[in-house]
């Protein structure tokens, strides 16, 4: 029994669902049970719904009504493309229910003239209980029996809205008591991914690329024997292919190593993906819905043996340093418990850290509270801030082995400013800071080095 994901891309019209029926279809035929599907919003509406809810906390009711009404024609659209006779009825039904009560929300925010978070999640939420209505409704018209099911039932959250912790003993019981019952009688369940319910009820979210972590959430509850996550790229590529014209597909790695470059850049995985699927060592298999008999990039608790040494390349841009110097902080204790307190305090999530004797640098890429921040800080140190710049980070298991490695990664940027060097206590990465301009050529001389 397996658990699919399908992201935006692949459910974003028609032609790209008629492709989802047909791979679930196949994997059907092949196990005999499930499989058990779990749906993003179709692509750009997540986007849309966010920009909506803008709009009407702002008072601009007449922008973010055409919005919605947009949004509607689109599903309508769809849903009658997939579905015929009675079923479409239902399913129309069923969508225009859901836009009625977005437009009373809509309205009701342009009076408030205020998003809370929990309303926030409400209409963030919408898209997968959209698109997961009308996937299992086509599935079912294509002659594969389906259930829709209402993923607020199935994912148990914390109530720290558009940003949900999954209670773990809740949502495990929850996923036997909700997705077993349908693959026993025969059909497949179909549900959103990204949404959740607080143990009160309320619409939870789990953030943004939450439909990754949904997918491993359910292979978790109900003991699946993979998950596959399907996309719109081959698998996980040693590079970024906007830097890199021909990146290699990478076939196997580690969960280790997979949760790195998921970390630092790679887009195809939601780090929070992988820590479900750890505990339970269920393996993850990343696949193109445009190519379905492609092996993919399979993910698992040991990595494969390379040639190449390094696993692949990420990074991260609009990155922030931000160098915190201080002659109090010789021989002294407390004084970085003091500078990750003020980040603490205002919710900054840091990246990376280097030492010396009398200054701290740390990398930063949420600006949001970085002004209090430095406000902060400055009432103990000097505080000097570098915007435009990048984290490129090399991962692969053998750099614990093979020491040689990380002296290769720092020889070939010989020509490279480096701000900051780092390697974690893992030896699983080396991680560089640069300027934003030299990540191209940085990352070209790496792979060339590693991969060519």
């Amino acid at each position: 029994m397996v658990v699919q994901k399908f992201g935006g891309t692949s459910v974003a019209d028609p032609q790209s669902i008629r492709r989802l029926i047909e791979i679930v279809r196949a994997t059907r035929a092949r196990d005999g049970r499930g499989p058990a599907v779990v749906v993003s919003a179709m692509s750009g509406v997540t986007d849309a719904l966010l920009e909506i809810a803008a709009a009407a906390g702002a008072g601009r009711l007449s922008d973010a009504l055409p919005r919605a009404d947009g949004l509607r024609e689109r599903h309508v659209a769809t849903a009658r493309a997939l579905v015929a006779g009675p079923a479409q009825h239902v399913l129309v039904a069923s969508i225009t229910e859901l836009f009625d009560q977005l437009a009373d929300i809509v309205r009701a925010l342009a009076v408030l003239r205020e998003v809370s978070p929990r309303t926030l999640d409400v209409v963030a939420a919408m898209g997968e209980l959209l698109s997961s209505r009308v996937v299992a409704a086509a599935l079912t018209d294509a002659g594969v029996p389906a259930e829709w099911l209402d993923a607020r039932r199935a994912i148990v959250t914390d109530a720290e809205h558009t940003r949900a912790t999954p209670q773990t003993r809740e949502t495990d019981a929850a996923l036997r008591a909700t997705v077993l019952p349908i693959i026993d009688a025969g059909r497949v369940p179909v549900l959103g991914g990204f949404v959740g319910a607080t143990t009160e009820g309320h619409t939870s979210t789990l953030g943004r690329g939450g439909s990754d972590y949904s997918a491993a959430l359910v292979g978790a509850g109900i003991a699946a024997r993979e998950i596959q996550i399907w996309t719109d790229v081959d698998g996980m590529l040693s590079a970024d292919p906007r830097v890199i014209a021909a990146p290699r597909l990478i076939a196997q790695l580690s969960f280790a190593e997979a949760a790195e470059l998921a970390y630092f850049g790679a887009k195809v995985l939601h780090p929070s993906t992988i820590l479900p699927a750890v505990e339970r060592n269920i393996p993850v298999r990343i696949l193109n819905s445009w190519k379905p008999d492609g092996t993919g990039t399979l993910i698992t608790a040991q990595s494969a043996a390379r040639g190449t040494r390094l696993t692949g390349l990420a990074s991260k841009r609009d990155v922030t340093v931000v160098d915190i110097t201080s002659s109090r902080m010789l021989m002294a204790y407390g004084f970085l418990r003091r500078v990750f307190e003020v980040f603490e305090r205002f919710r900054t999530v840091v990246d990376m850290v280097t030492t010396s004797e009398v200054s701290v640098s740390v990398t930063v890429d949420d600006r949001r509270h970085l002004d209090k921040v430095v406000e902060a800080l400055s009432e103990f140190a000097e505080v000097s801030v570098e915007d435009e710049m990048a984290l490129l980070c090399a991962v692969g298991d053998n750099l614990r082995d093979e020491p040689e490695i990380a002296a290769r990664v720092v020889g070939v940027l010989e020509e490279v400013p480096l701000k900051m060097i780092s390697q974690a206590a893992s030896r699983r990465n080396i991680t560089v800071v640069l300027r934003q301009a030299d990540l191209p050529h940085a990352m070209e001389r790496l792979h060339e080095e590693f991969f060519a």
